[in-house]
Formats: structure tokens, C-alpha cells, sequence
């Protein structure tokens, strides 16, 4: 029995790292794409060149690009993350069916296709005068990423000691007061991997972009977009390798402070339990 168990970890065990496999190799075959003297994409050969790397940082189309997407990331969720969280903690503490409702319509962007949010983003946007503008390309990036908020937002709820909140609110914390320095501080890891995934998610957004803007917003997905369908430029591959860095590094950042977060809450619970053991 014991022989046939490990057999079977052993399957599903290859199985996870031939999935991860497949899921990390395009990064192994970007990186040294980027690095080819050549002025198209190809491996390099006969030495390696940073020419595109320089490119990146002082060709003005580029830095107007990136320029622009992290404007429009960091905005798009810090917004995300305000509206998901406040929706996440609304339903929570309402706790109906209503409020199950309310979640179940928050998770529709993730169910309905890009190209449909596309041509509706689009007809609706022509009526109000937001193609192509700021305003725009952030809304379309808040209401997108909210899914990712409310899930991660609620999944930390759901561990949540109420005692804290009866304990604030015995104490004279009004409900606002308790959000604020009881329940918010208690739930920054799941906030925290929301924000990651609205980040990531609006760095990345590329279909509805191709519908609702044009040359006058050029953000850093479109520029990729163009620069394959127009003239196969290195540089692509360039601004791969950086993205995939920049988002390992924030996953990394995030799994940090999430697990510092972690362990605060852990001495807190002792220092509370010895307390009551007093």
C-alpha cells in the first residue's frame, strides 16, 4: 500500500513540474532572444549584444509607453483594490444572499470573454467620450481587476477572528473606526495579493486596449502589439524579459511582506492568548 502511494506522488509530483515547465519556458526562450545583434528576433549567434536593452531605455516611443502603462497600472489599482476590498468586507459583514449575489456579479469579468468586454467597453465609451483618454483605459482596468480583489480580499476574510471586531466595538470603536484599525491591518496579505494581481493584470491588458485607444494613448502593450505586426523588433523581446523580472520581483515582494504580516498576527494571537490564560 505504501509502494503504490508513493507511486502515485511520485506521478502527480512530475506531473506539477512538467506543467511548470511548461509554463516557465517561454521565459527561458525570451531572455536570450533579447540579447541577438541581429535586427530581427533570433537566437544569438556569435555573441551577445545589449543594444536593445539600450534602445528600451532612450528610444522616446518606449519610454512614452512604459510611461504611461505604470501611470495607468498604479492608479487602476489602487482604485481596484479600495472598491474591492470595501465591496469584499461589505458582503462579508452582510453575510446574505444577497451579498452572494452581489460576489457572484463582481466575478463576471472573469467569466465573460476579453473580446465581448471589448465591443462593449467600445460602445459604450463612444457616448461618453472616453476613447482613447485616461479616464477611460482606468476604468476599464478597475472594473477588470476587481475580481482578483474581492476573491483574495474574501479568502482572507474568511479566516478572520470576529472576536477582534466584538472586542473593538465593546471597546467604543465606531464601525468605520473598527474597519480601519481592526479588520483592514488583519487582512493586508490577502489585500496585498489582490493589488499584485490588479497590477499584473492592467500592466498586461492588451485586448480591450486595441478597441478603446488609438496613437494619442500609446500604453506599453499596444507598443509590444505594434512592434510584432509591424516590423519584428528585438526590443519586444527586451520589454519581455524586463516584465517578466518586474513581476517575479513584486510576487517575491509580496510574498514577503504577506509573510511578515503573517507572523505578526501569529505573536499577536500568543501575546492574546496569554493573556486570557492569565
Amino acid at each position: 500500500m505504501d509502494g503504490r502511494r508513493g507511486w502515485g506522488s511520485g506521478v502527480v509530483l512530475a506531473g506539477a513540474w512538467m506543467v511548470l515547465f511548461f509554463l516557465v519556458a517561454p521565459m527561458f526562450i525570451v531572455a536570450p532572444i533579447s540579447l541577438t545583434p541581429e535586427r530581427y528576433l533570433s537566437w544569438p549567434r556569435g555573441g551577445v549584444s545589449f543594444q536593445y536593452y539600450v534602445n528600451l531605455v532612450t528610444n522616446p516611443v518606449w519610454l512614452k509607453a512604459i510611461g504611461q502603462s505604470l501611470f495607468v497600472a498604479v492608479t487602476s489599482t489602487v482604485l481596484a483594490v479600495l472598491v474591492g476590498t470595501l465591496c469584499a468586507v461589505g458582503c462579508w459583514r452582510v453575510g446574505s444572499r444577497r451579498s452572494e449575489l452581489v460576489r457572484t456579479l463582481m466575478l463576471t469579468p472573469l467569466i465573460v470573454p476579453a473580446i465581448v468586454h471589448a465591443l462593449g467597453f467600445y460602445r459604450v465609451w463612444i457616448d461618453l467620450h472616453l476613447l482613447d483618454t485616461f479616464t477611460g483605459v482606468i476604468l476599464v482596468h478597475v472594473v477588470t481587476s476587481l475580481p482578483y480583489v474581492v476573491i483574495t480580499v474574501s479568502a482572507a476574510l474568511a479566516n478572520f477572528d470576529h472576536r477582534l471586531e466584538q472586542a473593538a466595538r465593546n471597546l467604543g470603536a465606531s464601525m468605520a473606526q473598527t474597519v480601519r484599525m481592526v479588520i483592514v491591518p488583519s487582512i493586508i496579505p490577502g489585500i496585498l495579493a489582490g493589488a499584485v494581481f490588479a497590477f499584473v493584470h492592467s500592466w498586461d491588458e492588451i485586448v480591450v486596449l486595441l478597441f478603446i485607444t488609438s496613437r494619442r494613448l500609446y500604453l506599453l502593450p499596444r507598443a509590444m502589439w505594434d512592434g510584432i505586426n509591424e516590423a519584428v523588433d528585438p526590443t519586444i523581446a527586451a520589454v519581455a524579459t524586463v516584465l517578466v523580472l518586474v513581476t517575479l520581483t513584486v510576487l517575491l515582494v509580496q510574498r514577503w511582506l504577506a509573510r511578515r504580516a503573517a507572523a505578526r498576527e501569529r505573536r499577536v494571537r500568543v501575546a492574546r492568548d496569554a493573556l486570557a490564560a492569565e
